[in-house]
């Protein structure tokens, strides 16, 4: 085989043996380098594999102390739960012998639950029945002392002493010479005699009516333990009946503690966040399985639109909402902000009213978060301000508040807010005592609402707190349709007590009939009533005694 025979030709060019032989010794450099670089970069890759398996691993670890940490305050506020529980139900138990408690009670073919009061309230009704014995007795005593009053002037009420002679003469032979016994004449007393009886009974009946104040200070005191004592066997009972009584964690994060209230579709529970580590309010809304599928639809419409709404709001006087979830067709749930106090309507139950200091505080609160409410884009209105939806932070007058519930709330879109305001779609909704006459009207067209409807809801709250009484509205009735002709204010007074004249005009700026004449939320917020500034007559907070003609002091009417 012959071999292939080479071909050559000429080529010109600069590069010299010596340079091709650098330029060789310098690729083989590049590539000695590369190389390195190579072995650096898959020993510094071997490293860092090292370093990520030594971190999951280690992450590992942290998690399963995690757990075990999740776990273990699961076990605990369980425990502590369960505790709370039983120290509730045994305090209950106790409170049923001395407060009362409720029995079933037949009446034909149904049972009706009959209220049975304790031997505390037992014991005042035989305290003041002694009471009014005594009194009767010392009564009595009077009348009889009456007769034995001396006469005024002893010249011409004395007896002669003939007449004396013959009085003491019948009454000895009166039983021998009369066939029937006589009662004997009562002694006259002496003046001394009569003056010092009549200040024993005075004292005694001033010990008696002090003694009454007494007995009626402590029913008062019982009737709001027993409110709280009621409250707590409904809450008792309507625990032992739900479903999640037994401390389940929704969502694998909220651990639902114990139960706070029941509504009508909801059940509210106090939980435990357990990624946030906080304390939170879980509403849970358990739709009637006998529901349409259409009521069904805008049920969860209704609280996914009161989810939107609320879920934008933030600030310090708005109950915030944490996180929304389904835990099946029929059952969702919203976490919220959670709040250790009662709200306004509970706190009113139970001590009547309040100071005009405390009450002041609390409408600035109101009025600050309106006011934020209505410079956010869109604007909010609340439209279900009342006591019920205020919360007291600490459960007291002198605190913090939040507003909640925002179920009812109109937004103030452009495409729905004209120059008049905005239609009431949902009219029949609301709270009848909290919203403004113009939610009533009735006519070929939807009224008109705006902002003022909140300013109408914080004049009446603003009445409640001082007066501890609602603003009597009337709103004839005509054919089951309420059209609204006239809003009285009946002031109710107490004795030596009159409302001054800075809060009865914020009351009358909040409540003007016609809304074109009643202040809007930035007018309420500019009022000079809650100006931080602004001197205060009355030091000690109470309602200022204010002079009041007699026509006037009854009724405000607008």
């Amino acid at each position: 085989m012959n071999p292939k025979l080479l071909s050559s030709r000429s080529v010109q060019t600069d590069l010299t043996l010596l340079k091709l032989a650098a330029l060789e010794s310098n690729k083989n450099l590049d590539l000695e380098k590369k190389e390195g670089r190579i072995d650096d970069l898959l020993r510094a890759n071997c490293d860092l594999r090292r370093q990520i398996d030594e971190q999951q691993k280690l992450l590992e670890r942290f998690k399963e102390r995690l757990n075990k940490c999740t776990t273990m305050s699961k076990k605990l506020l369980i425990e502590k739960s369960t505790q709370e529980k039983q120290s509730c139900r045994e305090k209950s138990m106790q409170d049923r012998l001395r407060l009362g408690h409720f029995t079933t009670v037949r009446h034909g073919a149904s049972y009706t639950e009959q209220w049975t009061d304790g031997y505390a309230f037992q014991n005042l009704v035989k305290q003041q029945e002694w009471i009014n014995q005594q009194r009767e007795e010392i009564e009595r005593q009077r009348k009889l002392l009456a007769k034995r009053k001396p006469p005024s002037t002893p010249s011409s009420q004395s007896p002669t002493p003939n007449e004396s002679k013959q009085r003491k003469t019948k009454v000895v032979n009166g039983a021998d010479n009369d066939p029937f016994l006589k009662p004997s004449l009562p002694t006259l007393l002496t003046v001394a005699e009569y003056h010092e009886q009549e200040e024993i009974f005075k004292l005694r009946l001033g010990h008696l009516k002090k003694e009454e104040a007494e007995i009626q200070a402590e029913l008062e005191r019982l009737e709001r333990v027993r409110n709280l004592h009621i409250r707590e066997l409904k809450r008792i009972n309507n625990e032992d009946s739900s479903q999640f009584k037994d401390h389940p964690t929704l969502n694998e994060r909220y651990l639902l503690l114990h139960l706070l209230g029941r509504g009508g579709f909801s059940e509210v529970y106090k939980a435990f966040d357990l990624f946030e580590q906080r304390y939170a309010a879980v509403k849970i809304h358990q739709l009637n399985k006998n529901w349409r599928e259409e009521k069904k639809e805008n049920y969860h419409k209704h609280a996914c639109r009161e989810y939107r709404i609320h879920k934008q709001l933030d600030h310090p006087r708005i109950v915030k909402l944490y996180d929304y979830f389904s835990l099946d067709t029929d059952t969702y749930c919203t976490v919220l902000e959670f709040c250790e106090g009662n709200d306004l309507d509970f706190y009113l139950k139970q001590h009547k009213l309040m100071s005009e200091k405390e009450a002041r505080s609390i409408v600035m609160q109101i009025v600050n978060a309106l006011r934020y409410l209505n410079e956010i884009k869109p604007p909010i209105i609340h439209y279900d301000l009342k006591p019920g939806n205020i919360l007291l932070v600490d459960g007291t007058a002198c605190g913090e508040i939040k507003i909640t519930d925002f179920g009812l709330s109109k937004i103030m879109d452009d495409d729905s807010y004209g120059v008049d305001g905005m239609d009431l779609t949902s009219q029949g909704a609301g709270t009848y005592w909290y919203l403004p006459p113009e939610c009533f009207v009735v006519g070929k067209e939807p009224p008109k609402i705006s902002n003022k409807v909140d300013v109408w809801s914080v004049g009446v709250i603003f009445f409640q707190c001082l007066y501890g009484r609602k603003v009597r509205q009337h709103h004839p009735e005509s054919q089951g349709q309420f059209e609204a002709r006239e809003v009285s204010l009946y002031v109710w007074k107490p004795q030596s007590e009159f409302l001054s004249c800075p809060p009865q005009a914020f009351i009358r700026r909040c409540l003007a009939y016609r809304k074109e004449d009643r202040f809007d939320v930035h007018q309420l917020g500019s009022d000079s009533y809650l100006l931080p500034h602004m001197r205060r007559s009355n030091s000690s907070g109470n309602l200022q005694a204010m002079p009041a003609s007699p026509a006037s002091s009854g009724i405000i009417s607008y």
